[in-house]
């Protein structure tokens, strides 16, 4: 019952978009605006493929839990790259794979030379808003890059340099 957090590969796309979509339906946050509705959504593992990008997914026994990615967003500051599409199954959450998650991210990003992770969330999301905070990120008054998710109205940004 040990779970794996690795690299997506081709294979993990429908399965990543469900819950991406599924989560966002929970909360009620499928609304225009969003990755909800992003036709890149189903093609996660191409999208990822991007230099200066990562998509990890977290697996147990053979199925998907979530995942979440670095993306270099364009018009972001130098050294920033986002932290996208960060998704769990309810039954993955409340057991520390959020913040397991995040830190493999974090290293992801530092290897990469990125100085700052950036990130685009809605108050529908509390719960992972909560995480975000104890990870160290902070608000911010309005949006960086050119992320084109106008659904979303809560900015953080967080350093990577300790």
């Amino acid at each position: 019952m040990e779970i794996t957090i690795r690299r997506i590969t081709p294979g993990d796309n429908a399965a990543i978009a469900t819950i991406i979509r599924d989560t966002l339906t929970e909360f009620g946050a499928n609304k225009p605006g969003t990755v909800f509705y992003d036709e890149s959504t189903d093609h996660l593992f191409e999208l990822f493929g991007a230099e200066g990008s990562v998509y990890l997914v977290a697996e147990r026994d053979g199925r998907l839990l979530g995942g979440g990615g670095i993306y270099p967003t364009e018009g972001l500051p130098h050294g920033t790259a986002e932290l996208v599409k960060m998704y769990l199954l309810p039954e993955a959450r409340g057991i520390g794979l959020g913040k397991k998650m995040m830190e493999a991210a974090f290293e992801e990003a530092k290897k990469m030379g990125y100085t700052a992770l950036y990130l685009e969330t809605m108050p529908e999301l509390r719960k992972a808003i909560s995480a975000y905070e104890k990870a160290g990120f902070s608000y911010l008054p309005g949006p960086l890059g050119n992320s084109t998710h106008t659904g979303c109205d809560l900015w953080m940004l967080k350093s990577l340099e300790a």
